[in-house]
């Protein structure tokens, strides 16, 4: 009876293991593996003896260090990712909920916040996920990174100024419920007048210093380069709109990493982009759109309306 109980309490840690992960690597695959190989440590470390007194701590420090070795080797591929990198979009609709672990952590890091965080070293991110966001104190950190705690101190210290120089990290805590309702109202208005091609109505919702992203990977259509004037950000957007919807597409107001967004899903409901809204003052400060199916696949099969063919090695 014993035995089944730390089971179960074991994978009640399974939406923080995941949070912790994703937080670290801006995949939604990767971190699943990371907690994955944080289960299988566990289930050998039993079988060969090894006393786990504090089943939390015990698989907490195994993902932590486990991502700080994801990132490490993930920093080369970053240097020659094909065009602007975004996370992997965590999408939860916004009339029913998804998976626990996907809705808890849609709440705590923001796909803005996300990209801040590539700016990091391996340690760097992981002490400052640990502190800012899941608010362990420094001892802790200490001991799930395997450094000092004064040193803790300093790479906390050294990565919120690197990232946020004025001493304000935006972005992390969760909207309130009024303000969530507010955005998701927008994001239906914005992305109706969008596929209804009414520049007027896309304007006014624009802020005047918007700026467009888009992370096609080198595997489907992207910007090459972000945008930032408002009338070139509301015509690519009716633009792409009316392209993919006469090819029967069709778009749903979503939750993109617990901010307003939509999916674009392909006539046969595979899912071909993700778009994240920013939206502050009752406008929209930054649009991110995700359309590299490696990015995409966890939410479903993903459309070919917008892949690139693929390059031959003498085209390379």
């Amino acid at each position: 009876m014993a035995g089944s109980v730390t089971e179960r309490d074991a994978d009640g840690y399974r939406s923080l293991l995941f949070s912790i992960a994703y937080g670290m690597t801006g995949s939604v695959g990767d971190a699943e593996d990371i907690v994955q190989d944080a289960f299988l440590g566990l289930t050998r470390a039993r079988r060969a003896g090894a006393p786990v007194a504090n089943l939390k701590a015990y698989l907490t420090t195994s993902v932590t260090r486990l991502g700080i070795n994801y990132l490490s080797s993930a920093r080369v591929r970053r240097e020659t990712y094909v065009g602007d990198w975004l996370p992997e979009p965590v999408v939860v609709s916004a009339d029913r909920p998804g998976p626990a672990e996907h809705a808890e952590l849609s709440d705590s890091l923001s796909m803005a916040f996300l990209v801040l965080l590539e700016a990091l070293a391996p340690v760097e991110r992981a002490v400052f996920v640990l502190r800012e966001v899941f608010g362990y104190g420094y001892p802790e950190v200490a001991g799930l990174t395997g450094k000092s705690e004064a040193n803790c101190r300093q790479i906390f210290a050294r990565a919120r100024k690197r990232i946020a120089p004025g001493g304000q990290v935006a972005d992390v805590a969760p909207p309130p419920p009024v303000r969530r309702a507010e955005g998701e109202e927008l994001a239906r208005r914005f992305f109706e007048a969008a596929e209804g091609g009414d520049m007027d109505a896309l304007l006014d919702m624009l802020a005047p210093d918007v700026v467009f992203h888009g992370d096609g990977g080198g595997k489907a259509r992207a910007l090459a380069k972000s945008v930032t004037e408002p009338r070139s950000i509301a015509q690519l957007l009716v633009g792409g709109l009316r392209r993919v919807g006469r090819l029967g597409a069709l778009l749903e107001v979503v939750r993109v990493n617990g901010r307003p967004g939509g999916v674009i899903h392909d006539a046969e409901g595979r899912v071909a982009s993700v778009i994240g809204l920013d939206i502050a003052d009752g406008r929209i400060r930054a649009i991110r759109a995700v359309s590299n199916p490696d990015k995409l696949d966890h939410l479903g099969p993903v459309s070919d309306i917008g892949r690139l063919p693929e390059r031959r090695p003498a085209d390379q």
